[in-house]
């Protein structure tokens, strides 16, 4: 039978995820409204 509490103790995350982790959490996206106010304002000028 499984023990989940030695499982969970031996559990390492992936690295791959960590990056991508640091990576999303540490990088400014532009999203649709930013990219629809951007071109608003090149409109407007």
């Amino acid at each position: 039978m499984i023990n989940f509490e030695e499982e969970i103790a031996k559990f390492r995350p992936s690295t791959e995820v960590d990056q991508t982790e640091d990576v999303v959490l540490h990088t400014s996206l532009k999203d649709m409204t930013d990219l629809m106010l951007e071109i608003l304002k090149e409109k407007e000028s």
